[in-house]
């Protein structure tokens, strides 16, 4: 089978930026539409993005001429797959056109994450909720999104320990401005100072989190019973979230075990060598002051950005205490994306 033809949405943002440098040279995905604001339409994609995620624009990308976020634009084109970095306001109603109209959508916008027949996909933590597509209402389409930026770092350090029994989470996340997009913070609200806010995110780590790490029954996720409290913090850095994590747990378990179980943890995108998943999906850092956004998030020596940093665990009693980084536009964002459209071909959804 030749290269599915894939179609960005909201192409010039950072997280639609993200997707066309992931994709570039893709053994299974080749970027041929993109789209944009009505202010975009009809440039050429250089001309209309300005590009800021590596050194250089894509080739393969450079010329392709930005259609306006249009359903209609969109299906006159020869697209088999849609990889969506709208904003939610703007991606409830293309995204549901688009499925309707057999096309299967990979989202990273939060308009239909908390929809029941909707996977919030990360295949190394609940890969079986991939089933819930069978049951959408979109004819030969689907939609399957990505979790919340800050949420895809936490669930990596829960799920490991699930099987100890979670009584109760406490996270605190230092959130990157990137996670606002580029032009949502201004630098004289965010220089040398920390926003004790962030609209709705507290309330997607608790749901999202819950149905993440919930069971699959009956074609339903049942979400996880334990309580999760969040507390989210905007920070002057430019990539990564940073998240203090107090995890209580009903077996007590030596410091060392967990840093075994993190590090060994895998999942089906690793056995199945998936393009975009990393080798070891967890590391975990042996110096007292890691991990940090600075130091910890080259993208050399085959880090892709897919990988979740963990460092300083240590047990007071029954709670378990860490923090943990995870690159908030890559693996919270495009890279977990195109990762759930790797798997879902590779699992046979497509056909």
């Amino acid at each position: 089978m030749g290269k599915l033809q894939a179609c960005v949405l909201g192409s010039t943002g950072i997280v639609g930026q993200h997707f066309i440098r992931i994709l570039e040279n893709h053994p299974n995905f080749e970027v041929t539409t993109v789209t944009a604001s009505q202010r975009s339409q009809g440039k050429e994609y250089r001309d209309a993005t300005d590009w800021i995620v590596s050194s250089m624009i894509p080739e393969s990308v450079k010329h392709l001429e930005v259609l306006t976020t249009d359903s209609d634009a969109i299906l006159k084109q020869d697209v088999d797959i849609v990889f969506s970095a709208l904003p939610s306001s703007t991606a409830f109603d293309i995204e549901a056109r688009l499925a309707m109209a057999g096309l299967p959508i990979f989202s990273n916008a939060g308009a239909h994450r908390m929809d029941d027949d909707v996977p919030i996909l990360i295949p190394e933590i609940n890969p079986d909720h991939l089933e819930l597509v069978r049951g959408q209402n979109y004819g030969d389409g689907f939609i399957i999104t990505n979790s919340n930026c800050s949420t895809s770092g936490l669930v990596f350090g829960l799920k490991p320990l699930q099987k100890y029994g979670i009584k109760a989470v406490t996270v605190t996340t230092y959130q990157a401005v990137s996670g606002a997009g580029r032009k949502g913070i201004s630098s004289i609200d965010i220089l040398g100072n920390v926003i004790p806010f962030i609209p709705n995110e507290e309330e997607k780590m608790v749901s999202e989190t819950k149905e993440i790490l919930g069971d699959l029954c009956d074609g339903k996720v049942i979400p996880a019973d334990f309580d999760v409290n969040a507390s989210c913090v905007r920070v002057p850095v430019q990539d990564g979230h940073l998240e203090s994590i107090v995890i209580d747990v009903e077996e007590q378990v030596e410091v060392e075990q967990i840093i075994d179980m993190l590090n060994n943890f895998s999942g089906e995108p690793q056995s199945l060598r998936l393009p975009t998943a990393p080798i070891h999906p967890i590391v975990v850092l042996n110096e007292s002051n890691r991990p940090q956004p600075m130091r910890d998030l080259s993208l050399k020596e085959g880090d892709l950005g897919m990988t979740v940093k963990i460092g300083r665990l240590r047990r007071n009693g029954s709670r378990l205490n860490m923090f943990l980084l995870v690159h908030n536009t890559i693996r919270g964002a495009a890279g977990a994306s195109v990762l759930n459209a790797e798997f879902a071909l590779a699992k046979g959804v497509f056909e």
